[in-house]
């Protein structure tokens, strides 16, 4: 017999999914440009030319067997080294080669961490609003996950709660800044508050409790700096993608660090290294490790998806929707304009407008709209916005 967990996961999608499919019928009903899309987090700015050029450099100069073949099993050595440089220019660090393991973009690294460290009991935390597939990453596992209510005022952390949620069998802390759904870019004041509280528990529970950072949105900033966690907290992996800052999500590719200062540091690199061999992980795709490498200084045009971010929030505020303020990646996660957000979204439907609920986030009462999309869909969108704010104050 199949496992029936398993199917479970096959056989229904996510809610986000479900309504980027039913976006694509009401296109071919309606007419794409009359359906206002914000389900899906795919990038909308193209990659840099510098990709582009890379990827010609790479196929028409090097050896091409060595493109397409295996590099080794944690990724090719001089892209693990170039990558590090750049870190260590960014951020004042001092990895090298051997911090880095190359892997399919950041879903593959949180899974290979996960697997890395977990083990029959333990728990993760987590805090809301989060990637909804943080749970069925951290339960695939064997582990479970606690998820600490948001603090809805600004969305940092709200460590009352953190506090009463993190026990004995607390095995790792999973922070995603900036944050999906709501763009918040967590304060240092709220990571030295994070890091001291996990220093604390880790020496009373006598065992390191790990910080995991999700970090797939790094340089979708607005005018903020993002805290390298690494300075602030020694047993901390960092998990980075280039989807959203190259703008290659379906290249899949991206890293784990794991820094010296972790505690028996070469043991967690090996069970990283292990993790990667039991779930069929190793080797990144070649052709993308070198591109990442060639690439390594580049984004994508973030100013593009700013322009959108204000555009939006100023439009919606303007129309008395709640929202705080993005200060990173490509989301708005205002409060629906009733308390179940499911039969919010749906209202929205009426005015193609497509929206996802933030009950699978942990907020109940939210909603999440994308804005990596044209700046077009955003100016012809606000209209519809309006429409739907003027059924509710009826």
């Amino acid at each position: 017999m199949i496992s029936q967990e398993m199917y479970e996961l096959g056989s229904k999608r996510s809610v986000i999914r479900e309504i980027f499919e039913f976006g694509k019928k009401r296109a071919a009903e309606v007419g794409a440009e009359n359906v206002y899309d914000f389900s899906i987090g795919n990038p909308n700015v193209p990659a840099p030319e510098s990709v582009k050029r890379a990827i010609i450099e790479i196929l028409e100069d090097e050896d091409p067997v060595a493109i397409h073949g295996y590099t080794s099993a944690q990724g090719d050595f001089d892209v693990r080294k170039t990558i590090a440089e750049s870190i260590n220019k960014r951020f004042k660090t001092n990895f090298n080669a051997d911090n880095l393991y190359m892997t399919m973009g950041a879903a593959a690294s949180l899974c290979a961490c996960f697997k890395a460290i977990a083990n029959s009991g333990d728990e993760f935390v987590t805090f809301a609003p989060y990637f909804p597939e943080y749970r069925c990453f951290v339960e695939a596992m064997g582990a479970k996950l606690i998820v600490v209510p948001a603090q809805i005022e600004n969305f940092q952390i709200d460590f009352d709660e953190f506090e009463k949620r993190i026990n004995k069998n607390t095995k790792a802390v999973i922070v995603n800044t900036p944050n999906n759904p709501s763009g918040i870019v967590y304060t240092e004041e709220t990571i030295v508050k994070l890091a001291d509280i996990l220093k604390a528990k880790s020496k009373e529970y006598g065992h390191p409790i790990y910080l995991i950072s999700d970090e797939p949105y790094r340089e979708l900033a607005y005018d903020v700096e993002v805290p390298y966690l690494t300075k602030y907290y020694d047993n901390t992996f960092v998990c980075y993608s280039y989807s959203k800052s190259l703008s290659l999500p379906g290249e899949r590719i991206g890293y784990i660090v794991v820094p010296d200062e972790m505690e028996e540091s070469r043991k967690v690199y090996a069970a990283v290294c292990g993790a990667g061999r039991a779930l069929g992980y190793v080797c990144a795709g070649s052709l993308f490790q070198k591109v990442a490498a060639k690439c390594v200084c580049d984004t994508s045009d973030i100013s593009i998806y700013k322009k959108n971010r204000d555009l939006l929030y100023d439009g919606l505020i303007k129309l008395g929707y709640k929202c705080v303020k993005p200060e990173g990646a490509f989301y708005l996660f205002p409060q629906s304009l009733e308390k179940d957000a499911y039969a919010f979204c749906e209202k929205a439907k009426k005015y193609n407008l497509l929206l996802v609920p933030g009950d699978d986030f942990g907020c109940p009462g939210h909603v999440r709209i994308s804005y990596c999309v044209t700046t077009e869909q955003v100016i012809k969108a606000l209209p519809a916005f309006e429409k739907l704010a003027k059924e509710y104050a009826k």
